[in-house]
Order: C-alpha cells, then sequence, then structure tokens
C-alpha cells in the first residue's frame, strides 16, 4: 500500500511541475514530459494494487529489469557528463565567443537567453579583442531572429556593433555551430561556446565534433527551479545528437 501511495504523490508532483513549466512560457513542448510521467505513476500505482508483478512471465520480469536498469545507467552516465561542464570558464582573450540562441519574445530575449548573453556580455568587457558571434533564427513563434534580439540586447548594454556578428539562419544547437564556423577559422582561432550550465557539455562537443580545434565552453546560469526540466530534457538532447553523428 505504501508503495502505491509513493507512486500517487510522485504523479501529482510531476502534474504540479508540468503545470509550472507550462506557465514559463518557453516555446518548448517539453513540458508534457513531465503530464506523461504522472500518468505512468499513477499506471505503475495501478500496477502494483492489482499485483499485476506477480502475474507477469518470469523472462518478462527479467526484460522488463534489465531494460529498466540499462535506461538508468544510460541517464546517469548523460547526466554527469552534464555536470562535468556545469561551471566551465572560457580562458581569457579568445578570438570569438558563441552565443548560442534560445527564446526570443516581443519585449526581448527570454530569461534563459538573458543569462547567456550576460556570461557573454562580462567576458567581452573583459576581453575587448574578443568578437560575438549571435546565433539563431527565427521560430515560428517569434517575432524576430533570436540573432537580432540577441545582437540588441548587447547593444544596449554597450558593445561595440563591429564586434558583434549575426548568424539568424540555424534552428538548433548544431545549426548554431555549422552556420557559425563561416565567420572564423576552425583550425586556427579560439573559440568560446556561451550557453547555460546544462547545455555547456553538448554545446562544446558539437563544436569539437564539427572541427573547432581550440574550443573551450562558459557557462551561464540558469533558473534552479527550472533545473530538473533542464536537465531531463537536456538527456534527450545529448541521446538525439548522438543518434544524428552530432557528437
Amino acid at each position: 500500500m505504501k508503495k502505491e501511495i509513493l507512486c500517487i504523490v510522485c504523479s501529482l508532483m510531476c502534474f504540479a511541475y508540468c503545470i509550472l513549466v507550462y506557465s514559463i512560457k518557453s516555446g518548448s513542448r517539453f513540458y508534457m514530459i513531465w503530464g506523461a510521467c504522472g500518468v505512468c505513476f499513477i499506471a505503475a500505482a495501478l500496477f502494483l494494487h492489482f499485483n499485476m508483478w506477480q502475474k507477469m512471465p518470469p523472462l518478462m520480469q527479467k526484460t522488463a529489469v534489465v531494460s529498466a536498469v540499462f535506461c538508468l545507467l544510460l541517464f546517469i552516465a548523460a547526466e554527469g557528463c552534464v555536470i562535468s561542464s556545469y561551471r566551465a570558464k572560457a580562458e581569457p582573450g579568445l578570438d570569438y565567443i558563441i552565443v548560442l540562441g534560445a527564446q526570443v519574445r516581443e519585449k526581448g530575449p527570454s530569461a534563459v537567453l538573458k543569462f547567456r548573453l550576460d556570461a557573454a556580455y562580462d567576458y567581452l568587457i573583459e576581453n575587448e579583442d574578443t568578437l560575438c558571434i549571435v546565433s539563431g533564427g527565427q521560430g515560428a513563434n517569434e517575432p524576430y531572429s533570436e540573432a537580432l534580439g540577441m545582437k540588441e540586447y548587447l547593444l544596449q548594454r554597450g558593445i561595440a556593433p563591429e564586434r558583434i556578428i549575426m548568424e539568424d539562419k540555424s534552428t538548433d544547437t548544431s545549426e548554431n555551430i555549422s552556420f557559425s564556423l563561416k565567420f572564423l577559422d576552425k583550425e586556427h582561432d579560439r573559440v568560446g561556446i556561451v550557453t547555460n550550465n546544462f547545455h555547456v557539455f553538448r554545446g562544446v562537443r558539437i563544436a569539437k565534433r564539427k572541427g573547432i580545434k581550440n574550443v573551450c565552453g562558459l557557462a551561464a546560469r540558469s533558473n534552479v527551479y527550472l533545473q530538473p526540466n533542464n536537465m531531463f530534457r537536456e538527456f534527450f538532447g545529448i541521446a538525439k545528437d548522438f543518434v544524428c553523428g552530432n557528437l
């Protein structure tokens, strides 16, 4: 009975978190995964209540256990990689920094994107010879390109326009890197990837895969209460890019 109650409590927490993430209006539908998790916990509670595990054939039980352990190990490995780059600090004097795009709204960059831009701003102030590539196209739910929103934000904060290069065609992290390559020498330039802490590992790995020889990460902060969503989503991002050969 205690296990069923625990599953129900977990389902309610998932539904509540789903509503919280949805309320942020990030432009992503990933919040739905938390609703799906809530449904799974309810199903698990019913599964336990009716003793369905004992009714399963032994081979099916073993297959389910092995599959669950395998998935858990993959998740732990991926999250370990994410955490390894969580506090990345770019070396001084880079030739370029690439700020990876995120949601923009009518009023400007979203909170997630502002964190990236603020980290880029601090670096640009301390390293006056570094150029900044702002990378991101216009999504269906965005009023203008992410690159334009980023450029205007940095200009308003006092970064000289000649230090900002716009790449406004990309639609994901892989394209952010690929489309930015035309502005730099991937063999010789020293490049920093600016993105939120949970995203640095994947951004840097993709940059290395695309052929940038000297690359490092610059981790911007992120909202603490959205970190479970960010970390969970990043697991699927890593899995997708691994399958697609981007890592």
